[in-house]
């Protein structure tokens, strides 16, 4: 697999390592955008990249809130029966979150600022930005500015900015101006389909201006979506040096104007409460008066019990969902602080992403940029449903109904292409199929079984068959008459099941006949539907009723979806004793990898498709991300000769490789692999390993990287709901602790480099296995430790 440089590398006097906090020691110009990205907050439905309160110099200011988007009619120069029409895309909302500084009239401007002292931090255990800076003016006076900024994840609505500007050694004037400014959504492409449209009309149109003493609150609709926003801003201001203050908006934007006569020692403190709400339906008058409520409760409670309440969240999310790591000496030029730095940055940032996710989906830049429109995909179902189904199973859930909520849409696209049942759109924020390029977005319809996968690891790790017989059930006849559908028994393959014309999770192998991915995949969604249906019949057979009334089942249906299953056809190739990625991909040439310049990388951004598509070469794990999810569906030999062979022909392309590459690489036996790929799943986004960091977080890629600890260093497998481990450190890992939830009770995993103790922190028993041994861990005896194998060796 080819492996990509490192394109991040901060000096370590300006960026130390730091177990709880990303910490910047100087302002540093030269990594501004991906600064803006790795320094950005968020709560999963508010996010604010980490633009500097002063509002200059940036690279992309990025205000967001997840699922408001404006819509625009896709043009196509050849149009075809069924193509998406409408397009989505996240709308960049106004920023207001600037604070602007003048003493004795001139700004404070970072890039051109005498600065004496600089440092910015990330702290991942109170959820908050810091920034503290002592400027020195060439009128010899000096200033100290202290900012600290946080969205709030109690209020889901709420931001808050606390600006402290302190003269040290004279009295000057001070003004602070607190504003509203608008920014465009966003920037051309520049060719890179990964990157967001840029609006060149006007988006949002202004509906209700509220000026009140020190807040102005601005409501909008958007111009196609017909969506609406309401923004707003109020102020507490605390000095005792004298004070005056103005404010002037227009419909458009607005500033509240703060003039005091500073004196020496003397504290100005402002706090700036910042608020949006949206919606799809109400109109921004009635959200501007919701805006209000909101600022007048944050008022009412004061910064430091909002302050108290993030902190006390974060306690929370760090209880359940922390993991541990201590290596004995400096592992892949890294020290024991860094690598926990990381890991701990990469949670942090999946609870941004999931924290107040309700309604909505989960962006894949989450809301740290604007890359890929702010859409959703499937690779949130495989990527991160992990993650939260064992440390978060409400946000898991949630994510899961917001599909079920989409449900209606994905039967009138099933029947835009011409299928039955239902067929969830491949990108999308409103339910509606967004994607232009049919070949590697409608074409994968695997996204089906995606989310059906995520629904049965979901239901088998916390029991919840409620939430599987009143919701899942729906979705699961729907997906398995698509299956049905679009599948036949074909005679040539002697009577198998084939599914023909689809993509797999490669995007450089697109329409192509018995994707093994997704007929595997397929495979287990029909099964799935067929059980689970079969167990209402039994068990609940007023709800299967109404659910038949609902979708128009018939009993026979279920019989055909097992058959189908029980026929399908999976690629084999005899001689090499692998798994064919398609009915067609082994007899194409091979791309030459190794010869390839570094700079054509990604390939998408440089060969024509129809190049690419000649050639045997690979996007991102497909086959072998199938190794990895249906494990038990190949023997450990055909595991490690699939692997040799597609890991070779997988470019890197795509951030969501590297963490399955590292969980199989483990498995078979491929440590120094392992250990590598784990290395960069980890660093994907703090090293900048894809050269994009500055367009927003890979959160699909962080979710990869929590399940190669778990998955790859732990060797954790869930098949069927029965937890097994088989540990596997990397040498030089002395120490690595994590937490689990499985139906509702909290596991502790201890592992060193010959021992495993499993801890039942709470609950009343729980059963696991330990390479195939089974361990039992009730109130009694709470506690055990096993001893495994040795840790990853130096060769393979």
């Amino acid at each position: 697999m080819m492996l990509h440089r490192e394109r991040l590398k901060p000096p370590r006097y300006i960026y130390p390592g730091d177990e709880w906090k990303i910490v910047e020691k100087q302002y540093y110009p030269d990594f501004l955008g991906q600064m803006e990205t790795i320094f950005a907050l968020s709560n999963g439905y508010l996010g604010m990249r980490g633009t500097f309160e002063e509002g200059r110099p940036y690279k992309q200011h990025g205000n967001f809130v997840n699922g408001f988007y404006e819509s625009w009619p896709i043009i196509y120069a050849e149009k075809a029966y069924g193509f998406a029409k409408t397009g989505q895309t996240i709308v960049n909302l106004h920023d207001l979150k600037i604070i602007r500084l003048y003493v004795d009239d001139e700004p404070l401007f970072l890039p051109t600022a005498d600065l004496k002292e600089f440092t910015r931090t990330l702290d991942m255990k109170t959820g908050t930005l810091r920034r503290e800076l002592i400027w020195q003016m060439a009128s010899g006076i000096e200033v100290s500015v202290c900012s600290e900024r946080l969205v709030s994840f109690a209020h889901r609505h709420l931001a808050a900015i606390r600006y402290e500007v302190k003269l040290l050694n004279r009295p000057a004037p001070v003004v602070i101006s607190s504003e509203i400014i608008p920014h465009r959504t966003i920037r051309g492409t520049d060719g890179d389909p990964r990157q967001t449209r840029v609006f060149r009309e006007k988006v949002l149109d202004p509906i209700v201006a509220i000026e009140e003493e020190q807040r102005i609150i601005l409501g909008f609709r958007t111009t196609n979506s017909r969506m609406s926003l309401a923004c707003g801003i109020d102020h507490q201001m605390e000095t005792t040096s004298p004070l005056n203050w103005e404010q002037v908006s227009t419909s458009n934007d607005g500033r509240v104007v703060f003039s005091v006569e500073a004196e020496p020692d003397v504290p100005i403190r402002l706090t700036k409460w910042i608020t949006y709400h949206t919606s799809r339906s109400t109109p921004a008058e009635n959200l501007c008066q919701r805006a209000k409520r909101t600022l007048d409760r944050a008022k009412r409670q004061g910064f430091p019990t909002v302050l108290e309440t993030q902190k006390r969240f974060m306690a929370y999310f760090w209880r359940t969902s922390d993991v541990r790591i201590k290596v004995d000496h400096r592992l892949a030029d890294r020290t024991s602080e860094e690598w926990q730095q990381a890991i701990r940055w990469n949670l942090f940032q999946l609870c941004q992403a999931s924290a107040r996710v309700e309604g909505t989906g989960i962006p894949a830049k989450g809301l740290t940029g604007d890359g890929y429109e702010g859409h959703y995909f499937w690779d949130i179902e495989i990527y991160v449903l992990p993650f939260l189904t064992y440390t978060n199973p409400r946000s898991a859930k949630n994510l899961l109904k917001f599909r079920y909520s989409m449900l209606d849409k994905a039967r009138q696209r099933a029947v835009d292409v011409n299928q039955r049942g239902a067929l969830f759109p491949w990108r999308t924020i409103n339910g509606d199929e967004a994607s232009a390029y049919y070949a590697a977005g409608t074409a994968q319809y695997h996204i089906n079984a995606d989310i059906m996968y995520a629904l049965k690891k979901y239901v088998e790790a916390t029991g919840d068959r409620e939430f599987l017989h009143r919701e899942g059930a729906e979705m699961l006849v729907e997906t398995a008459r698509m299956w049905r559908d679009i599948g036949f028994f074909s005679v040539r393959k002697d009577g198998k099941f084939c599914i023909h014309g689809v993509t797999g999770p490669d995007e450089y192998n697109t329409v192509v006949d018995n994707n093994a991915y997704t007929n595997l995949m397929a495979q287990e969604n029909l099964l799935f539907a067929a059980n689970t249906v079969e167990a209402l019949q039994t068990e609940e057979p007023t709800r299967y009723r109404a659910l038949a009334d609902k979708t128009g089942l018939a009993e026979e249906e279920i019989g055909e979806w097992r058959r189908a299953a029980n026929a399908m056809y999976i690629p084999y190739d005899e001689t090499r004793g692998i798994h064919p990625q398609d009915d067609s991909f082994l007899s194409k040439k091979e791309w030459d990898i190794e010869g390839t310049p570094p700079g054509n990388f990604p390939l998408l951004l440089h060969y024509h498709p129809l190049v690419i598509y000649r050639h045997q070469v690979i996007k991102q794990a497909d086959l072998v991300l199938a190794v990895f999810l249906l494990g038990h569906c190949f023997s450990s030999e055909e595991k490690a000769r699939n692997f040799d062979y597609y890991d070779r022909l997988t470019t890197g392309d795509s951030s969501l490789s590297v963490g399955i590459q590292s969980i199989v690489a483990a498995e078979i036996g491929h440590h120094r692999q392992a250990a590598e790929y784990a290395r960069y799943a980890v660093l994907m986004d703090l090293a900048d390993i894809g050269g994009n960091v500055s367009h927003g977080c890979h959160i699909a890629s962080i979710g990869a990287a929590w399940m190669v600890l778990v998955y790859g260093f732990a060797g954790m497998r869930d098949h069927n709901g029965q937890i097994t481990f088989k540990p596997r450190l990397p040498k030089g890992c002395n120490f690595f602790r994590f937490r689990l939830i499985i139906r509702g009770q909290l596991l502790e995993i201890e592992m060193k480099p010959e021992t495993a103790t499993y801890r039942l922190v709470e609950g009343k028993g729980l059963e696991i296995y330990h390479e195939g041994e089974e361990v039992m861990l009730t109130e009694e005896a709470p506690e055990t430790e096993c001893r495994f194998g040795e840790p990853f060796c130096d060769d393979d």
